[in-house]
């Protein structure tokens, strides 16, 4: 079960981005490189925007 901040948060981890997409950490680092996952960098942390990940996901333009 998700704890309630994991499902407020506006943004994921990688690790938590690729656990929803099915594909392993290293490999959703790299689509984040290369932009195929949509990414913000803060300091050194990689995040992935909630909102448009799931937009990607519906097939909807980002």
């Amino acid at each position: 079960m998700k704890d309630s901040q994991e499902l407020t948060r506006a943004t994921l981890t990688v690790v938590e981005a690729a656990r929803r997409l099915g594909i392993g950490r290293n490999q959703a680092y790299e689509a984040a490189r290369r932009g195929e996952i949509p990414s913000i960098k803060i300091g050194k942390r990689l995040l992935i925007p909630r909102a448009q990940l799931e937009r990607m996901l519906s097939g909807a333009a980002a």
